[in-house]
């Protein structure tokens, strides 16, 4: 192995990102891009500079939140760890985190990553992980991943080059639950036993259902849903049912907050919504399986701070200002349940259809929009494809004089925090290149 090209790469990695922070120019992915080119065998030398474990996190929807979850916690149990805590989740932005998170002097106790689902092949060529968590699978991009199948196949042949990989699965997924049924990796299954949300049984599922097939070819049916083909489902054919969960939890939310009980203990957290309790679970579990104890895990849940984008709260001009980032229909569907009965809130939707957002931006036509029928106050639309986003808002029975239309996202901005007062909160709800584009206008 040559350490001395690797430490090399470090200091590379190091200089540049201060150089780039220096022109207020955050690139996650820049400098790490330049050194796979130079040194191939970069991430493969990587590995051999953690002391404990490589952890992970994978999936559609929640994998940023999820892995800073678990990062926050082993920092809290004062581990070192290196993650790529802003979502760069290719090799590249995987190089870069490590070139600036590791010491020159000592190795890392923890490596957390999260993949995109298509590169975790790529990674497993160049890392052998000790645990992958897959939170969910629903059709995103389907100009880059296709239909469910083929991101299932992809995570599944990335699983397949790595035997000693143990697995965390959302049981409550029957797609990811699949995952588990090579014998050769060890499974551990998670889910929830119930969801009560507002004090009332999540008997409503808002969200697109994806029609999910046994391996008999019946289709599933479910007992009880949590949100779109989340739930307690069953083979009505061969009996096929959800796996027995080593963690089963229940939790409560509403707009405060979510509180979970998983195995007796019980966490709080003032991330809302169904998507974060499960991101809350996933986390909770793998630090459970690394045997960090209950107060520990609080102690970082109480001090979490939502990375960019992702349920993150700022202010733009003194406007009050909710970030989500939307990128398939389920979970810009689950954000729009969230806001659409909250009183004071005023939407700016920002929709690119850029390589990164996916070509393909009939994924809008399946979002369930029709939450914001009743909704009364402005909406704002920006973006690459403003129109076609008006359009699908006027399908939706909105009131179309609450509908107002800006292609360039930095007017939107201008104009949509200039007319909040101190009553109104703004939410702002882009797709992933429209994200980085706010991210540098607020910087």
């Amino acid at each position: 192995m040559d350490y001395i090209n690797f430490y090399l790469n470090l200091i590379f990695i190091k200089v540049l990102s201060q150089m780039l922070k220096l022109f207020k120019y955050n690139a996650t992915s820049l400098s790490g891009k330049i050194v796979l080119k130079i040194n191939k065998n970069f991430l493969k030398t990587s590995q051999h500079f953690v002391k404990k474990e490589i952890i992970n996190i994978t999936g559609t929807n929640g994998k940023t939140t999820t892995s800073n979850l678990i990062s926050g916690i082993l920092k809290e149990n004062k581990e070192k760890v290196v993650s790529n805590f802003l979502g760069a989740n290719m090799l590249t932005g995987i190089a870069t985190a490590i070139g600036k998170d590791l010491p020159l002097s000592k190795k890392a106790d923890y490596f957390v990553f999260e993949s995109d689902e298509a590169y975790l092949t790529k990674l497993y060529d160049n890392i052998k992980a000790n645990y992958l968590l897959v939170t969910n699978l629903f059709r995103d991009q389907l100009d880059r991943y296709g239909e469910l199948n083929s991101t299932y196949k992809k995570i599944n042949e990335a699983i397949l080059k790595n035997k000693n990989l143990k697995l965390l699965l959302n049981a409550d997924d029957p797609m990811v639950a699949k995952l588990g049924d090579n014998k050769e990796n060890d499974v551990v299954y998670y889910g929830f036993k119930d969801i009560i949300i507002n004090n009332n049984q999540n008997d409503k599922n808002l969200s697109p259902k994806e029609s999910i097939n046994c391996n008999c070819g019946s289709e599933y049916e479910y007992n009880k849903t949590f949100y779109s083909h989340l739930g307690h489902y069953y083979c009505p054919n061969c009996q096929n049912i959800r796996p027995k969960v080593k963690y089963e939890a229940e939790c409560k939310i509403d707009n405060s907050g979510i509180l979970i009980t998983v195995n007796s203990k019980t966490f709080k957290s003032d991330l809302t919504g169904t998507y974060n309790a499960y991101n809350l679970l996933s986390a909770i579990c793998l630090c459970l399986e690394l045997n960090i104890n209950e107060k520990t895990i609080q102690k970082a849940l109480d001090n979490y701070n939502a990375v960019f984008g992702r349920n993150e709260k700022i202010k733009i001009n003194d406007t009050s200002v909710n970030i989500n980032l939307i990128k398939n229909p389920t979970g810009a569907s689950e954000v729009l349940n969230y806001i659409k009965d909250k009183e004071n809130a005023k939407l700016l939707l920002i929709l690119n259809d850029n390589y990164a957002d996916g070509r393909d931006v009939s994924w809008i036509w399946d979002t369930n929009f029709e939450l914001l029928s009743n909704f009364k106050n402005d909406i704002y639309v920006s973006g690459k494809r403003a129109y076609d986003m008006a359009l699908r808002l006027k399908y939706a029975n909105i009131d179309t004089n609450l509908i107002h239309i800006e292609p360039n996202m930095k007017k939107a901005i201008k104009i949509s925090t200039k007319i909040c007062d101190n009553k109104h909160e703004l939410n702002i709800l882009p797709t992933y290149t429209a994200l980085l584009e706010l991210k540098k206008y607020i910087s």
